[in-house]
């Protein structure tokens, strides 16, 4: 039989995955990637147990290329480091089999690659539109020419052009209200770090020690939209710079150069679907998320597997429209609330009044983890790999 051919637009996290999987159900694929290489920038990735079942699906599991190390204890302080609340990574395993896995993104990315077939990935190639979504064979147009695919993967991110090519009347992006920083710092003489995000007034930082034993830092903050900074350094120290330790020796550690400063946005409001015809939408392009729950890269991750799943074999004669349909009735109705509870989420951190904050702060405090950790469940455990 003839072997089908996948054309995915951007060699990010969700678009790689989607590579991967698909070659391993014996498309052959080609991915699209308007930079010049991959990029080996990026902080890091918190890989939670729905995004590492996804990824062992697939036959990448993280162990082969990142370690055995998780995230041990982990939990929300307050600017004087005082625990709001604390748990540990061996109740994450008893409940759902492993514990996160915090990695460098750039690593991932690699991994991912890496296990692609040689030219799988094409750099310097910007996908510019896809013609005859509807037709048996849509064409990807890149200033190289057309390019005829069975099926075409919108993985082309949060600004995706091809989301606002093929939804022109989506409101598109929503402006959080926060911008964030961050980077990766060497980890050498800082042992036992916890993962914590540290909550003040409009103002949050997080510690997340990776696999490597790099340890990726980022800050956000309460900013209008397209606020420039003249030294990230500087403006973190003096967001941040008093607050309880580890966090001034990691600040003493960045290199303001690779620092990554960006707006937060979601989508102002969920696409009405994630296909139209042999093309569909996954990861940011499909349902952009801010990171409050951590789930940005491991709904890509998850998007990617199940809709490979349902697109078949390669060499099969599926009714590909059909199966994106499916792939749109398994995804966008958890994706869109997971969404939904990030930016919900989210207010809670952005609290500036003392008293609001006050009381934030004690609700968590008093908040039993065993609670917690059940309001986990279905972001972890909501979704079948087979």
């Amino acid at each position: 039989m003839t072997q089908r051919h996948a054309v995915v637009a951007g060699a990010g996290i969700g678009g790689l995955t989607a590579a991967v999987a698909l070659s391993r159900r014996g498309w052959r694929v080609t991915v699209l990637e308007r930079a010049a290489e991959l990029s080996a920038a990026g902080a890091g990735i918190v890989l939670a147990p729905n995004g590492l079942r996804a990824l062992e699906a697939i036959g990448a599991p993280a162990a082969d290329w990142a370690g055995e190390a998780a995230v041990a204890d982990l939990g929300i302080r307050r600017p004087d480091g005082r625990w709001l609340n604390r748990g540990d990574s061996a109740a994450l395993t008893a409940r759902y089999g492993c514990a996160p896995l915090a990695v460098h993104r750039p690593a991932l990315a690699e991994a991912l690659a890496g296990a692609l077939p040689a030219g799988t990935v094409r750099f310097g190639a910007a996908v510019t539109e896809v013609a005859g979504t509807g037709t048996a064979q849509p064409l990807v147009r890149t200033a190289e020419g057309d390019l005829p695919a069975d099926l075409v993967l919108a993985a082309d991110g949060i600004h995706s052009a091809l989301r606002r090519r093929h939804f022109p009347g989506h409101p598109g992006l929503r402006h959080s209200g926060e911008a964030a920083w961050r980077t990766v710092v060497p980890g050498t003489g800082l042992p036992g770090l916890a993962v914590a995000e540290t909550w003040g007034r409009g103002e949050r930082f997080g510690v997340v020690p990776l696999a490597d034993g790099q340890v990726y830092v980022y800050g956000t903050a309460l900013a209008p939209e397209g606020r420039a900074y003249a030294d990230h350094r500087a403006e973190l120290l003096r967001r941040f710079g008093t607050w309880h330790d580890p966090i001034p020796a990691l600040l003493d550690r960045i290199d303001p150069a690779k620092v990554l400063h960006h707006d937060l946005y979601d989508l102002a409001a969920p696409l009405p679907r994630f296909h139209e015809g042999r093309l569909a939408w996954l990861g940011d392009a499909a349902h952009a998320m801010t990171p409050n729950l951590g789930q940005g890269g491991c709904q890509a991750i998850e998007d990617a597997v199940v809709l490979a799943r349902l697109v078949g074999d390669g060499a099969a004669h599926s009714d590909v429209p059909a199966a994106l349909a499916a792939y749109t009735r398994a995804r966008h109705r958890r994706t869109n609330a997971i969404a939904l509870r990030a930016r919900r989420a989210g207010r809670a951190v952005q609290l500036t009044h003392p008293v609001a904050a006050a009381a934030r702060d004690l609700l968590v405090r008093v908040t039993p983890v065993r609670v917690a950790r059940r309001a986990l469940d279905d972001l972890f455990t909501g979704v079948t790999f087979a």
